[in-house]
């Protein structure tokens, strides 16, 4: 009898402690799922707009006016008459008189021993020749003193003080040490404008009081470019209207003053001009280089105009190399100027 008691206490005990058991895996948290590696999020790309895009007013001015030579001549002749209707498409689409009429000169020299080329090939070829011989885009490097002094100028309005902001953007990413100089002191505005794009682009930054003597600015940033061992010091100069003497004689003021920080100094001198100014942009072009000894163009907006066929006559009648486009506004639309891809986003229709 005691055996039975025995083996029903036991039980029991068994199913008590087996209840027990149960409830507490019931109330336990159910094991973690088996942990993976994240997902990488792989950002789609944005479509890149091409030159040809960014260069689309140009290019449907130049080339919706070329489109008829397409397949003239290639073993044809070609009547006097259309050669004088492209003479008048090319001056509509603002290349200008002088650069119009030594294009048609090479064009007729040309196509009596190339008669397998169409004529708009022709166009093609000798546009991109007219654009050939100069030091378009940046000097190697290499050939840079170190402070490289850029001074930058132009007429009020052309994007001057953007540009340099850009530039400094650009230079500063590629590891160089780069200064500005806000020699603009009558305007707050640009002297503000420039300390921004200073600070995003952590270039250093050397300004004066506000009205005060811009050759003082030019100087102090020199120096200071010089002893803190800097790459580049890019100079922005006020705007000022190419007519006026005593402004432009101000300029050369300035740039007599560097050359005792650096006899040498500026190493460059660019001229800012927009683009949506045409022929405009020329005379402009052409005064400037009668008081300085510009070293080349950076032409601006040029996504928002139909009028960079000027570009052909600032560089075939005046001999400036074209440094920049800026063809947008963002940090990376201010483009190195190569000759044949301008030429083929503009003409090659």
């Amino acid at each position: 009898m005691e055996i039975w008691i025995f083996v029903a206490v036991l039980v029991f005990v068994l199913v008590v402690a087996g209840g027990v058991f149960l409830s507490r895996r019931r109330s336990l948290p159910p094991p973690p799922p088996e942990l993976k590696a994240p997902t990488p999020i792989i950002e789609s790309a944005k479509p890149t707009a091409t030159l040809e895009d960014k260069l689309s007013k140009t290019r449907g001015n130049l080339v919706g006016r070329l489109a008829r030579f397409v397949g003239i001549g290639t073993g044809n002749d070609i009547p006097a008459q259309e050669w004088e209707a492209l003479e008048e498409a090319l001056l509509e689409g603002d290349v200008g008189t002088s650069t119009a009429a030594l294009l048609l000169s090479r064009l007729k020299a040309r196509f009596p021993k190339d008669r397998d080329h169409s004529l708009k090939d022709l166009i093609l070829e000798e546009s991109e020749g007219l654009l050939s011989g100069l030091s378009h885009g940046l000097l190697p490097e290499s050939s840079w003193p170190k402070p490289y002094v850029i001074s930058v100028v132009g007429v009020n309005g052309a994007g001057k003080t953007t540009t340099i902001g850009k530039l400094a953007h650009q230079l500063s990413g590629r590891g160089k040490k780069v200064l500005l100089g806000a020699c603009d002191t009558f305007r707050a505005a640009a002297i503000s404008q420039l300390k921004v794009w200073a600070d995003r682009s952590q270039a250093q930054f050397v300004t004066g009081r506000e009205g005060g003597d811009p050759g003082a600015v030019a100087f102090d940033s020199v120096s200071a470019g010089k002893a803190r061992g800097m790459d580049i010091v890019l100079l922005d100069t006020a705007g000022r209207l190419h007519t006026k003497t005593n402004l432009m004689d101000e300029l050369k003021k300035v740039h007599r003053v560097i050359k005792k920080v650096i006899p040498e100094a500026p190493h460059e001198t660019w001229l800012v001009i927009d683009g949506t100014a045409g022929q405009n942009a020329v005379q402009q072009a052409r005064e400037f280089q009668k008081t300085l000894d510009l070293t080349g163009v950076i032409i601006t907006k040029l996504d928002g105009t139909a009028k960079g066929g000027a570009i052909l006559a600032i560089v075939s009648e005046l001999k400036l190399p074209i440094k920049f486009i800026g063809v947008g506004e963002g940090l990376d639309d201010l483009v190195l100027f190569e000759p044949k891809p301008f030429v083929r986003a503009i003409l090659n229709g």
